[in-house]
């Protein structure tokens, strides 16, 4: 195609029309609030949404949700304890059944619980997933509230709740299969509800039931003529199960599962009801380190206690001591919730496609094809993340934000209770470290899964404060893909980028990375991430003469890294750079493949360029002279190695290095002037302020065709080419 040169003065060109946009602002959040076009996606900036179904109170119910699972507090004189979500896995009874749907998805996040759900699409394979428990004591009985993630059919499961203490641990009742300490057992299913003694006697009057099923709340009043705790402390346990209304008992897993029946009983002879219990408030984090633990008796649902415990049958160390006293008072406090350290947080997403968990949907496999529209298995609006904070005191202007992405057939607590979280996190003066789940364990970040982790940074940056200027990106796997593609998404985002073990799927984006350095570490023997995957990126990094090192660890095969955790040169490396949000250079590849409009993520923007136009995958390369600044010196090629040294089972870890920097930016003459060159681009607008140039800008243009060029601002604009 013919390209075209033009040198102009937009001063001296007639307006055809240009509306000039006001700068924008961000939320009340720690998000950029610059001037000009914000960085980074729509949704990242959306109005947060505050509240879902099942976090809605009525009746006497006031209390504002915690939002922070496995946490209790007291709150206005209501009790609340927050579960985990997605947890509902019963007990590790062995093998997984042949049926599981979760084997061949989960690979390397199983949960410790076995059970699964009958394959009756009303129980939405969640039926039983309890995410919020209240208690309140009224005038003239004793509230209780659970609140299940999943309700399209009340009439399928059963709450048991055990009250009071007792010397040794006594059965719940209905055949559950399962028992606490206990001196009442309250059992409600559907509409109907009952006490029973430890004995079986049953008291009366019985309680009243009422259920919402919109909000997939389940309310029980116990009358104070059955039962007045009055100011005592009270312990409490529940679990929740599935309900046979042939029976009128507890529905309990099978060897597979069935339209009607749940799977999963493996190698116990009674296996307990329940999917789900409360109160736990001590679960394990995972240990990366420990292969046997991380594929046997996993722990990241947060579910290594529940499933050992279920699979004995006694639930007695999952309870709560309910100080009734303080309620009557209309107490609260939050002591009990956390506030360091890795923390699994609730997310009220902008997004439900449905209830449950839908195993039907596969989005991506090992070599990294993952499927553009593919919007995950976890439907809900409630999703599940976890956030890393440091233990240093916040910083004056904030902490800083550590994007760490998860891998494939991993989910949102693969960091959690690792060096790798913990050293990014407490680097410098101090990072949060979040995590999504983004849907499932295999959607690459993209279309609804990339949308959750821009809507978990809003939802950080709304709950603790941030310095926006103060962040990265980083992922194993297919963390580390997702990573390239943020980057060169969105770059006016980042300071800097570290994928493990990743690749680059599209070289051609890589150039967006000019202003980006970029650290990539892999195995030179990586059974899935091999060198013929990441050799191009590092291979065109070089001749773009950018900041880059990449590290090849040998051997090096997939989860060696991983299971090694160890990464403090990493951290070392992301340390506390900040974003330079006007560059004096940008080098931009706008492709349309990796933007979701429907869920708020357009990438026609980078640093103060902005409202790109394409034909096809757009290329622009533009240098505003108005900073007085040169293109600094690449090094060559620089090769080298070095050792990993303190990791868990590999005291010295040696890798091959390949690396070039940069000199120092050379000062020159300040001039009113900008040089474009676009290939694929129809239209652009350009920030004079943030160029730092004004109205009277000079530009030197080389197109492949038509281009029209506003001015934000000055309420000019032209065509050229």
């Amino acid at each position: 195609m013919k390209r075209s040169r033009s040198r102009w003065s937009i001063a001296a060109v007639a307006a055809i029309g240009l509306a000039v946009l006001a700068p924008s602002t961000a939320p009340a959040s720690s998000l950029y609030t610059g001037p000009g076009q914000r960085p980074g996606p729509d949704i990242l900036y959306r109005a947060p949404r505050t509240t879902a179904p099942q976090l809605e109170n009525a009746g006497p119910w006031n209390a504002k949700p915690i939002l922070v699972s496995g946490a209790s507090a007291y709150r206005g004189g209501e009790f609340l304890y927050q579960d985990y979500l997605y947890d509902d896995h019963g007990a590790n009874s062995g093998p997984p059944e042949p049926n599981d749907p979760r084997t061949s998805n989960e690979t390397v996040s199983s949960p410790n619980g076995r059970y699964t759900y009958p394959t009756d699409p009303r129980y939405a394979n969640n039926a039983a997933d309890l995410i919020e428990f209240r208690v309140k004591p009224l005038a003239k009985a004793t509230a209780l509230r659970m609140t299940l993630n999943t309700m399209l059919d009340p009439s399928l499961t059963g709450e048991s709740i055990a009250i009071g203490s007792s010397a040794t641990p006594q059965p719940f009742p209905h055949g559950a299969n399962a028992s606490a300490p206990a001196q009442l057992f309250l059992t409600a299913h559907g509409t109907h509800a009952e006490v029973v003694r430890a004995s079986g006697a049953p008291v009366t009057p019985a309680p009243k039931v009422s259920i919402d099923k919109r909000r997939r709340q389940i309310q029980i009043l116990i009358p104070h003529s059955a039962w007045n705790p009055g100011g005592k402390k009270v312990r409490l346990a529940a679990g929740i199960g599935l309900w046979n209304q042939a029976t009128d008992a507890y529905l309990l897993p099978g060897p597979t599962r069935s339209a009607t029946t749940p799977g999963g009983q493996g190698d116990l002879p009674n296996p307990p009801a329940f999917f789900n219990v409360a109160f736990r408030y001590h679960e394990p984090l995972p240990k990366v380190t420990d292969i046997q633990e991380d594929t046997s008796s996993t722990a990241w649902w947060r579910d290594k206690d529940q499933g050992t415990s279920l699979a004995s049958g006694d639930v007695s160390p999952f309870h709560a001591i309910v100080n009734f006293a303080r309620l009557r008072a209309g107490a609260t406090n939050n002591r009990s919730v956390p506030t360091r350290g890795s923390i699994d947080r609730i997310l009220v997403s902008h997004y439900e496609r449905g209830q449950g968990i839908d195993w039907t949907t596969t989005c991506g496999n090992a070599a990294g094809s993952g499927d553009g529209n593919c919007p995950g298995e976890y439907l809900g609006r409630l999703q599940p993340y976890n956030v890393y904070v440091p233990h240093k005191p916040m910083p004056r202007r904030g902490y800083g934000m550590t994007l760490l992405i998860h891998s494939l057939g991993a989910n949102y607590n693969q960091y959690a209770g690792s060096r790798n979280q913990q050293q990014f996190g407490e680097r410098g003066p101090g990072s949060l470290v979040i995590t999504s789940e983004s849907r499932g364990p295999d959607g690459f970040y993209q279309t609804l899964p990339e949308a959750e982790v821009f809507e978990i940074w809003a939802d950080a940056a709304r709950r603790y404060r941030l310095d926006p200027d103060f962040t990265v990106v980083t992922g194993y796997s297919m963390g580390g893909i997702g990573t390239f593609k943020l980057a060169a998404q969105f770059p006016d985002l980042f300071a800097k980028a570290q994928p493990t073990v990743g690749f680059e799927r599209a070289t051609a984006r890589l150039a967006s990375l000019r202003n980006i350095p970029i650290l990539m570490w892999n195995g030179a023997s990586d059974e899935l991430v091999n060198p013929a995957f990441y050799l191009p990126d590092v291979n065109a990094l070089d001749q773009l003469a950018y900041r880059y090192e990449s590290d090849i660890f040998v051997p090096g095969e997939h989860l060696s890294l991983a299971i090694n955790d160890q990464f403090k040169p990493a951290a070392d490396f992301l340390g506390s750079s900040r974003v330079n949000r006007n560059p004096f250079h940008i080098t931009y590849v706008h492709d349309p493949a990796v933007d979701s409009a429907k869920y708020g993520i357009v990438s026609d923007h980078a640093y103060w360029i902005s409202n790109i136009r394409r034909r096809g995958i757009g290329t622009l390369d533009a240098i505003s002279r108005g900073f007085g600044k040169a293109d600094p010196q690449p090094s060559g090629t620089q090769q080298g190695g070095g050792t990993l040294d303190g990791g868990s089972f590999l005291a010295s870890y040696p890798f091959t290095r390949r690396f070039r920097t940069w000199g120092p930016t050379p000062r020159v003459k300040p001039r009113n002037r900008i040089e474009l060159k676009t290939s694929g681009i129809s239209a652009l607008t350009i920030d004079v302020r943030r160029a730092h140039v004004d109205c009277n800008v000079k530009l030197a243009a080389t197109t492949d065709g038509p281009l029209a060029v506003r001015l934000r601002g000055c309420g000019l604009a032209l065509r050229v080419g």
